[in-house]
Parts: C-alpha cells; sequence; structure tokens
C-alpha cells in the first residue's frame, strides 16, 4: 500500500478512525491507532455476519494489524443522509427500504465468526449494566457542566435509581441482533442499493433499540407525524410483537439513548475538542421531552430533569 501521505484523506466520525481512499484500488484504508481491537478486527467480524446474511456491508481487501490499518471495498460517498437532505427525494419511501434491511438484520442468529486473525468472535449481549453505563455519562459529562458541582452531585444520586428503576421496565429479551448506531448517517447508497456501515459496535440487545435510533435519529430532523408513520409501518411488517410491550421499550430505550447522546457529545466537545458536536444537543433534548411525556414510568425522571434542566424539559 502507498504511504497514507499519498491517499486523500476523508472526512471522519465521532471515534478515533481515521479514513482515507486509496481511488487506484478502488478502496477504503481505516486506521486506528486506539481501540483498534474493536475498530478494526471486531468491525471486520461483524461485517462478516452483515455479508454471510445478504446484507451490504464492507469487505476486507488486506488488513495490515500491526500496522493499524485494513483496506475495504470504497461504496463513494454518498450517504443516505446526504440524500434524504434533498427535498425532492421521497423520504417515507427510503426509511421504508431502511426498515426491510432492519427486518434482516433483526432476522440474524448469528452470534460467533472467525476475525481475519483466525480467532473466533462471539457478539456479546447488550445486558442492562452496558445500557446503564451508557446512560450514567449524561450525569458524568453534560450534568457537570450545566449545574454546580453540589447540584449535579444531587442529580446523579437522583438519577442513577431511576435510570435502574426504567431499565427494570424493559419487556423484550436480548434476543436479537442490534447494529446500535443505526441511523441515517450510516447507510451509504452504492450501486442503487443501501450499504451498512459503521457496525463495529454491534451486540445482541432489544429489538426495539435499533429501531428508535432510526426514528429518533439526533442528527435528522424530522416531524412527530412522520416518526409515527415510520414506527407503524415497522410494526405493520413484524404483526408477532407485543404493540404495547414494544412500544413501552421503544420509548424507554429512546429517552436513554439520548441522554447517553448528549453525555457523549458533551464528552467529544471537552475530551476530544470536536465542538461541532455541540449544536446536536438541543435536538436530543427535543426528542427526550416528546417521548418522556408518553408513560407514567417516566414521571419521576421528568421532574427531576424539569427541576435541574427546566429549559429543555416542558
Amino acid at each position: 500500500m502507498k504511504s497514507l501521505a499519498k491517499l486523500k484523506k476523508i472526512k471522519g466520525d465521532a471515534s478515533f478512525r481515521e479514513f482515507y481512499r486509496n481511488k487506484k484500488n478502488k478502496s477504503i484504508i481505516v486506521v486506528s491507532k486506539k481501540e483498534k481491537l474493536k475498530n478494526l478486527l471486531i468491525y471486520d467480524a461483524i461485517n462478516k455476519i452483515l455479508i454471510k446474511n445478504k446484507i451490504l456491508s464492507p469487505i476486507l481487501l488486506s488488513e495490515n494489524y500491526v500496522n493499524n490499518y485494513i483496506e475495504i471495498n470504497d461504496f463513494g460517498d454518498k450517504t443516505l443522509f446526504q440524500i434524504l437532505k434533498n427535498k425532492k427525494n421521497n423520504k417515507y419511501l427510503i426509511f421504508k427500504k431502511i426498515i426491510k434491511i432492519l427486518n434482516k438484520i433483526q432476522l440474524i442468529k448469528d452470534k460467533k465468526v472467525k476475525n481475519f486473525k483466525n480467532k473466533l468472535y462471539k457478539v456479546q449481549e447488550y445486558n442492562n449494566k452496558i445500557l446503564f453505563d451508557e446512560t450514567k455519562l449524561f450525569c458524568e459529562w453534560y450534568a457537570p457542566k450545566k449545574l454546580s458541582k453540589f447540584e449535579s452531585i444531587k442529580f446523579k444520586k437522583k438519577f442513577i435509581p431511576e435510570v435502574k428503576n426504567l431499565l427494570s421496565k424493559l419487556n423484550y429479551k436480548n434476543d436479537t441482533f442490534v447494529h446500535r448506531d443505526f441511523h441515517v448517517s450510516n447507510f451509504m447508497y452504492h450501486n442503487k442499493k443501501i450499504a451498512v456501515i459503521d457496525s463495529q459496535d454491534a451486540l445482541i440487545g432489544n429489538r426495539a433499540y435499533d429501531l428508535a435510533s432510526l426514528i429518533d435519529d439526533v442528527r435528522f430532523k424530522t416531524s412527530n407525524e412522520f416518526k409515527d408513520k415510520v414506527f407503524k409501518f415497522y410494526v405493520k411488517t413484524n404483526q408477532k410483537i407485543n404493540l404495547k410491550k414494544f412500544k413501552e421499550d421503544f420509548e424507554i430505550l429512546s429517552v436513554l439513548r439520548n441522554l447517553k447522546i448528549i453525555g457523549i457529545f458533551m464528552r467529544l466537545a471537552v475530551r476530544d475538542n470536536k465542538k461541532k458536536y455541540l449544536k446536536l444537543i438541543p435536538y436530543a433534548w427535543k426528542m427526550i421531552d416528546h417521548r418522556i411525556k408518553k408513560q407514567k414510568e417516566f414521571k419521576n425522571l421528568m421532574l427531576l430533569l424539569k427541576n435541574n434542566f427546566p429549559k429543555f424539559i416542558r
């Protein structure tokens, strides 16, 4: 492979990875020095599972794990996010196609795969401890920036039992393949097909999680009517689910996910100097505010957020 200096660096994401385009090979070089096990080895392992199940995902062309990079095929630079921003395109039609991909992903039964080091990788369970630790990022990174030290400690003491209580109310088992970052920026439009990228965080979890990621996506604003329409289409294509229980899980996971996102975006700004993510925080709050009114289980959390962050929770 040419030295990275001769390749075109392309826009990255919130992770510790860097991406370079090799036009000659029609490939992408993914470089990761930090968290390289997840970003290179596990990323390819998950892609193998997706490809095996006929979901368009990056194929490994070569690996140089010792030197912190892998080479994958290039799906171009048109994300569905860019396509959806063009108002001429039928948004609902595109979301219906994404739901069909989600349905295929949720049918995946493979939990083990051999990675490129010929070792067996097992997809882990998305248990309540992981969900709890993720949500806690809100009171570790966001709350201390917005409240006094005393208020922040007081808030955390009340916030933690509320999160644990919500997690105990989840109805569905962790038995479904979850991409975990299932939103329109992680789908590429390639040869009139939709490819799924950025799947290194995949786990076996609650079937409502990816739908919450898609519908309540912090990066792509949609109306509440549109959100309901997409939710109803998913339900229509999954008639075996218990609507009441599924909707409860969907709302709990959406609220917890957006609290996590607010924490992550504040961490990106403070720790990694990636301040551009701060402008997405108000919309994450807007979605929390929208969902938190839906169930009586949210009552205590709603009051807690309203008392500490009244600007956002109405």
